[in-house]
C-alpha cells in the first residue's frame, strides 16, 4: 500500500467516525427537545434557542472532524 492509499483510508476513516458521533447528538438533541416542547409547549421558546445553541456545538465537532481528514488527505 503506498501513501496516497493510506491517506485516503484514513480521511474517509476520520471523516464518517467523526460525523457519527455528531450526527448521533444532533438526533437525541432534538428529540428531546420535541419531547420536553411536548410535555411544556409554554416554554417551548427558550427550548428551541437552547437546542438551536447544542446543535451548533454539536455540529462545529463535526465540521472539525472533516477539516482533520482534509489535513490528512493534503499534508
Amino acid at each position: 500500500m503506498d501513501v496516497t492509499s493510506a491517506k485516503d483510508i484514513a480521511m474517509a476513516i476520520a471523516a464518517g467516525l467523526g460525523v457519527l458521533g455528531p450526527g448521533i447528538g444532533i438526533g437525541l438533541i432534538g428529540g428531546r427537545a420535541m419531547e420536553a416542547i411536548g410535555r411544556n409547549p409554554e416554554a417551548s421558546g427558550a427550548i428551541v434557542s437552547n437546542m438551536i445553541l447544542a446543535i451548533v456545538f454539536t455540529e462545529a465537532l463535526g465540521i472539525l472532524a472533516l477539516v482533520v481528514s482534509f489535513i490528512i488527505k493534503f499534508v
